[in-house]
This record gives C-alpha cells, sequence and structure tokens, in this order.
C-alpha cells in the first residue's frame, strides 16, 4: 500500500495502533529484563506511559495536527515511569516537535522528526549507555536520513527503517555484556520496535488495532477479586503453544547470512523470537507448535544442542493470568493509596517539603517520622508516573520541594517533574534505594541554603551500602553467577551480592560481602510476610558473627524483597 504522506486523522491511528500493540505484548518484553527478579517491569511501565498518551490521543481533534501532537507528546510526559518510559517519552516529545507545525508528513518531514526523536531522548539521558532502546532509535535516525530521499512512498520507508531498528536491537547483546550473558536483547529497544510495528500495521492498511482499548481488565463489581472469572479465560488465542528455548554450540562461527537464514526459517514456524550469536554459540528462543523442527535446524547449525527446555505455554496460561491478576491489584492498591493520599484541601503554604517513593506501611511511617510531607505509593512494584509526582508536589504546597526517588527506575520521572513544573523549586535528590533515601532524610540540615542541602543529602549516599533480598522467577546466567528459578537472590549496589536457597543464611552470606572494617551499623528492613521472628534471627546472627556492630530491625512491610539491608 502506496502512501506519500501522513495527515493527523492517520497520525492519530498509528499512535493508537502502536498503544495497543505495547500493551498486547508487555509481559513479553517485561520478561527480558536481565535481573529475574519478580519486578520485571520495562514492558509494564513503557505501555503505561503510552496507555496514558493513547487516551489523550484518542479525545484529539483527528483533523489538527498540533492537537495530535500536543496530546501525544503532554500525555507520555505526564504518564512516563520508570526509565524506558521516560526515554520513550522523550522520544514521542522530539517527533511531535518535528511534525507539528505540518499538516501532514512526507518523508523529508519524517526523517527529520526520526533525528529530533533521537536527539531529544540523548539529551534527556546524563550519561547515555549504547545497547539501549536509545542505540535502537539512533540506528533509525542514522537510517531514515540515509534513504529517505530515495522514496516519496512513507509507508515503505518507515518499513525499511522500522526493520533497521530491528536488526539494531538484534546486536544490542553485543554491545552490553549484560545482556549477552543473560541472552536477551534489549527490553527497552523491543519495546520501542513493538508499539512502531503497531504503527506500522495501519501504515500498511490494518485498522484493526487503530481504536483505543483498555489497558487494563474491565473493572470487577460486587466484591468479585480481579481474578474472578479469568481461569476460565480460553487458551485458543495461543497461536504457538511451546515456548522453546535451547543453545547452539558451534564448530566455527557463522556468517551473516547463515545466522539471517536461521532467524527466517525460526519465523516460519513461530513468533517472539530471540536468536542471539557469537562466534561460539547460538542462543535461542521461539513459541512455536513444533520445537522438534527447531532443535533439527539447530542441529544443522553447530555440533551440538544445550539447555534445551521447552514449556507448554496452555498449560501456564492459567497460572499466568493469577500473576497477572495479583501484579494487578498490587498495583490498583497502590494507585488507590496514592489518590487517596491527595487531600481534598491544600496544605498550608510552607518553605520546604519532602517527598519519597516507597511501597509498604512500615517504610511509609518511617519516611514520615523522618519528616516528609507526602509518601508516593510505588518503587519497585510499580514506578509511579511524572504525573503522580507533579500531583504530589501541587499537594505540598511549598516554595522548594525535595524529592526522593529512591529508586534508580525513577530518577528521570522525577527529573521530568522539575522541568515540567516552572512555579516550584523541583530539587530531586538520586537516591537509588529505600536506604539511600533514608539516609538523605537524615542528613537534612534546618536552617542551609536548598542548594547546600541538596549538596549534603546527595553526598551522604557514598555512606550507605543497600541490599535487596528477593527469588528469582527464572533461570539465568549474571555476572558469572548462575541462577536457577526459586532461588533466594541477593542483589548489592553493583550487582549480585549472593545466591542461594535458604532465606537467613543467603542473607547472612550477602551482609559478609557488606561490612567492612568501618562498617558501625546494620538495619534490616522486614518485608511483607516476614514474621518478626524471622527477622530478628537473622539479626541475632549478624550480632553473633560482627560483635562490634550495631544491628537493629525495622518493619519495612514492602512487597516483593523479603529483606532491604542497609549497611553503614
Amino acid at each position: 500500500m502506496s502512501i506519500n504522506t501522513i495527515d493527523a486523522g492517520l497520525l492519530k491511528k498509528c499512535f493508537i495502533a502502536g498503544a495497543n500493540n505495547l500493551e498486547k505484548n508487555k509481559e513479553y518484553i517485561n520478561e527480558l529484563n536481565v535481573f529475574p527478579v519478580p519486578d520485571g517491569d520495562t514492558g509494564t511501565n513503557m505501555s503505561m506511559t503510552i496507555m496514558t498518551a493513547a487516551k489523550a490521543v484518542n479525545e484529539a481533534d483527528g483533523s489538527d495536527m498540533k492537537a495530535v501532537t500536543k496530546a501525544m507528546s503532554s500525555g507520555s510526559l505526564r504518564g512516563a515511569r520508570g526509565n524506558s518510559g521516560v526515554i520513550m517519552s522523550q522520544l514521542i516529545r522530539g517527533f511531535c516537535k518535528a511534525v507539528e507545525e505540518h499538516d501532514s508528513i512526507d518523508s523529508a518531514t519524517a526523517a527529520a522528526a526520526f533525528r529530533r526523536a533521537a536527539e531529544t531522548a540523548y539529551k534527556a539521558v546524563m550519561k547515555p549507555k549504547e545497547g539501549t532502546i536509545l542505540t535502537v532509535a539512533k540506528g533509525m535516525s542514522d537510517k531514515i536520513t540515509e534513504i529517505a530521499e530515495g522514496t516519496e512512498d512513507i509507508a515503505k520507508l518507515c518499513a525499511d527503517v522500522v526493520e533497521h531498528g530491528n536488526e539494531v536491537l538484534q546486536k544490542t547483546p553485543e554491545m552490553l555484556p549484560v545482556l549477552k550473558e543473560a541472552g536477551v536483547v534489549d527490553s527497552g529497544g523491543e519495546g520501542l520496535i513493538t508499539f512502531l510495528r503497531g504503527a506500522l500495521a495501519v501504515l500498511n492498511g490494518d485498522e484493526s488495532e487503530a481504536e483505543l482499548k483498555d489497558a487494563v481488565a474491565p473493572v470487577v463489581r460486587d466484591g468479585a477479586s480481579p481474578a474472578a472469572g479469568r481461569g476460565k479465560i480460553s487458551t485458543d488465542d495461543i497461536k504457538f503453544g511451546y515456548c522453546t528455548e535451547f543453545i547452539v554450540n558451534l564448530d566455527k562461527p557463522l556468517s551473516q547470512d547463515k545466522i539471517n537464514e536461521f532467524k527466517a526459517f525460526l519465523e516460519s514456524i513461530g513468533d517472539s523470537i530471540v536468536c542471539v550469536a557469537d562466534d561460539e554459540m547460538v542462543k535461542v528462543h521461539v513459541h512455536t507448535n513444533h520445537p522438534g523442527q527447531a532443535f533439527e535446524k539447530g542441529i544443522e547449525l553447530g555440533a551440538s544442542l544445550s539447555r534445551m527446555k521447552v514449556d507448554n505455554m496452555r498449560e501456564e496460561h492459567e497460572e499466568k493470568l493469577i500473576q497477572n491478576a495479583s501484579k494487578l491489584a498490587a498495583m490498583e492498591k497502590l494507585e488507590e493509596q496514592n489518590a487517596g493520599s491527595k487531600p481534598d484541601v491544600k496544605a498550608e503554604r510552607k518553605p520546604v517539603a519532602f517527598i519519597s517513593v516507597c511501597s509498604g506501611e512500615g517504610l511509609k511511617n518511617i519516611f514520615e517520622g523522618l519528616g516528609a510531607d507526602y509518601v508516593i505509593g510505588g518503587g519497585q512494584t510499580m514506578n509511579p508516573s511524572t504525573d503522580d509526582i507533579l500531583n504530589a508536589v501541587d499537594a505540598v504546597n511549598a516554595d522548594t520541594v525535595f524529592v526522593l526517588p529512591n529508586n534508580k527506575n525513577i530518577i528521570l520521572a522525577a527529573e521530568q517533574a522539575a522541568k515540567i513544573n516552572k512555579d516550584v523549586k523541583i530539587l530531586v535528590v538520586p537516591t537509588k534505594t529505600i536506604p539511600q533515601g533514608i539516609t538523605a532524610m537524615i542528613n537534612y540540615t534546618e536552617g542551609e541554603s536548598d542548594e547546600d542541602n541538596l549538596t549534603a543529602m546527595s553526598e551522604s549516599l557514598a555512606n550507605v551500602k543497600s541490599g535487596e533480598i528477593t527469588y528469582a522467577v527464572r533461570n539465568t546466567m549474571i555476572d558469572g553467577v548462575e541462577i536457577k528459578e526459586g532461588n533466594i537472590m541477593c542483589i548489592g549496589d553493583r550487582g549480585i551480592l549472593a545466591v542461594g536457597e535458604v532465606l537467613n543464611d543467603t542473607a547472612l552470606e550477602m551482609i559478609g560481602k557488606m561490612v567492612d572494617d568501618e562498617t558501625t551499623m546494620v538495619t534490616i528492613y522486614a518485608g511483607e510476610g516476614i514474621e518478626d521472628e524471622a527477622a530478628e534471627m537473622l539479626a541475632d546472627s549478624i550480632r553473633a558473627k560482627y560483635a562490634d556492630i550495631d544491628v537493629d530491625v525495622e518493619r519495612g512491610d514492602q512487597p516483593v524483597y523479603y529483606y532491604i539491608v542497609s549497611v553503614e
């Protein structure tokens, strides 16, 4: 289907179709997260970001390019969640800036828009890292600049550019060793390509996804649980029933033609394909009805197969629905908490206020006890949006607001809020963990200038080490450590510290790697479901091993993480 221009109405349909495709595939994108923790959320963050914008776009005047692009840009900016969502919002913002004054988009305008998108996103990240969504966006920007003059058919142009973007995506494991070790492509890049493929379908004449669909399940009434009635959902829509994974051990490096031929074969028998090759092996993931055919084709490439794994997705479907329902319930609970914590009447204007992000009643009480004026529910299991932070800033009604994200995946959203709100001085303390947030609050000094306090609070973060203890949701290899599904997994400031099968024993091993001669105190924040007795047993073990260190136990009640540990 040949199309020379995209008008406002067609752009509106493309954006909504892209949003629907991202929403539909968010769980697959979540599973590409390198760390096998139960809060892998790149797909969820990107989907929630885009669906917020899609709702605004759905209401926009489809005959007015400025109205559509304004809805795309402002909706994604305010809805942005997590680093991937914020970067996605910046890509959209840059794209819209390049096209908002045009009545329609032709090949030259599209090229300018892709360039502006990549440039804007790179500028939004202080230390851009290659092998990420940024690399994929830059690859597409370079490609469209190269080929735009050669075609007036914008549908073909965009198809070629998205295909090139996917080729760049498949190379991301070669740019980031952690991706290669885990055997995955960058999840943010996958999300971007997924969105663009949905949009591209409209340009190719398929408008079946061009109407906005619900981002969440229908509201359940009459006291029924969110999971009610889901167990009987048909599995007929699962086109390919077996999740098949394996490694091809190579006798010699494969040519690019051989790799492309193998990928084409996989595409002919299934979907959801991840195929990463180096000189010694090819790691394969495919959803198919014929696992044996995939194995046989793999054997043709190399000397042997290893780590062969086949899961019946139809049998797992019901379990997945239950897991998703639990995640949805947790997110709804946090959204209700945030909505309920916003006062009907603004607080009296004050010179300084503090906003902290955390999940768990115990942690909320701790931050409020330290002086936080507003605690946004969220963190590891749900990253609050830029709009959530803006609403909190509005509620505390202060001249200066210090924001403590307490999670590296929330810092960009907080910084974005600071750029949007021009009426309040918003200072983001770059806290990446709960212990860092608590340390920062303690190091605020009343009477000092805002800038001096920001410096002192930021510098204090170097004085605390953080550990988080959870469980692995899949088998993988990280930092040379083999991790099996169900293992207790301890994550420090710089990666995996310990893996084991017994919670307190593994926690003690982690703490042993965190303490040093200068350590004076260890604080344990017990998570949701951890009995006080179990936490005290861990504390006693630490005291017995490190007699000169003070050990304190606090109720955190955080979900997902059994313990959060602070070492100072």
